[in-house]
């Protein structure tokens, strides 16, 4: 029997998807689903290859009540930039969760993964940030610092914004980007620390491998998301900063153990403290902020349910459509 098999590339990915509300609801979805029964998400296959200075993951999650499901591969080789070529690059394969069968190959050279990481974080600042944020914070100058912020400013339409990167270059250029399209005041900032004291909400997207939030720089009322802890040795938080916290949230404690915020925590022997899943908290099954003083932090790694949910939604959105091109197999 023939079998069909839609092919979209990034292009015309990006003409069908782009980050708003419906992305964010789809993975706030998806992380209420990983908090029931009858998921399937193994670790993250993951391979750091030093010489290229380059690594792999590969992830992927069954989801009840998604109709299918998908794996992701996703390649970072960071030196590329110097041979004219983008650091990152991958693609996602979405199969029936009833035959198994290939329905489609996103070959979205990570745009896919970018939308519902900052997607991710939209949930975390949906569920986690302050009712009213005068001024939030990212700490990173990168593609995701951008998503990251313009995620967080739909839940949380904050006036102000600020930057801070290793390259004031670089953070002058981001923070011009982010200011052309939230249409708000944004300003970079010389040190992590003067950042955090005047925000209410910051967003960690760096490859740091040494912690740059620091315990002395919290203050009540203070929500930080981290995403940039998504490979062992990588720490942007210090460990002293989860236990200082009322609530610390993992996208899945599991896998948080092993690659995120959390692992640098355990090693330094400093559980156990107040924590939750995001899917538990998403499900109403956990609780999540209690107050406008509380200090919470979301340690947010990068789940295959994710994955699966951006990859089911842009199926349902390309369903009837003429997009991309038909492999008759």
């Amino acid at each position: 029997m023939a079998h069909d098999i839609r092919v979209v590339t990034e292009q015309e990915l990006r003409s069908v998807i782009g980050l708003d509300r419906a992305v964010t609801d789809v993975v706030e979805k998806a992380f209420s689903a990983l908090a029931g029964e009858g998921v399937v998400m193994p670790p993250i296959l993951s391979m750091a290859l030093h010489e290229a200075n380059g690594e792999v993951d590969v992830k992927t999650a069954y989801l009840p009540g998604f109709d299918g499901f998908a794996i992701k591969v996703s390649p970072g080789f960071f030196d590329n930039p110097k041979l004219g070529l983008p650091s990152l690059n991958g693609l996602m394969i979405l199969f029936s969760a009833k035959t198994g069968l290939v329905q489609s190959l996103f070959l979205d050279n990570g745009y896919l993964t970018d939308l519902r990481t900052a997607a991710a974080g939209g949930v975390a600042a949906r569920h986690f940030a302050p009712e009213e944020i005068a001024t939030a914070g990212v700490i990173g100058t990168g593609v995701q610092a951008r998503l990251q912020m313009q995620a967080a400013h739909l839940e949380r339409p904050f006036e102000r914004l600020l930057v801070w990167g290793r390259d004031p270059g670089k953070a002058a250029h981001c923070a011009a980007d982010l200011g052309e399209k939230l249409g708000i005041a944004v300003e970079t900032i010389s040190e992590p620390g003067k950042l955090v004291e005047q925000c209410q909400l910051v967003v960690t997207t760096t490859p740091a491998r040494e912690p740059i939030i620091t315990h002395d720089m919290l203050h009540p009322g203070l929500h930080i998301t981290a995403m940039g802890s998504d490979q062992a040795g990588k720490n942007e938080i210090a460990p002293r900063v989860l236990a200082a916290c009322d609530l610390y949230v993992a996208d899945r404690l599991s896998q948080c153990e092993l690659v995120g915020e959390l692992a640098a925590a355990k090693a330094a022997g400093l559980e156990p403290f107040a924590t939750a899943e995001l899917g538990a908290v998403v499900a109403g099954r956990a609780q999540g902020r209690q107050s406008n003083r509380d200090i919470t932090l979301c340690d947010l790694t990068g789940t295959g349910a994710q994955d699966t949910a951006i990859a089911s939604h842009v199926a349902q959105l390309l369903a009837g459509s003429p997009t991309g091109t038909v492999i008759t197999t």
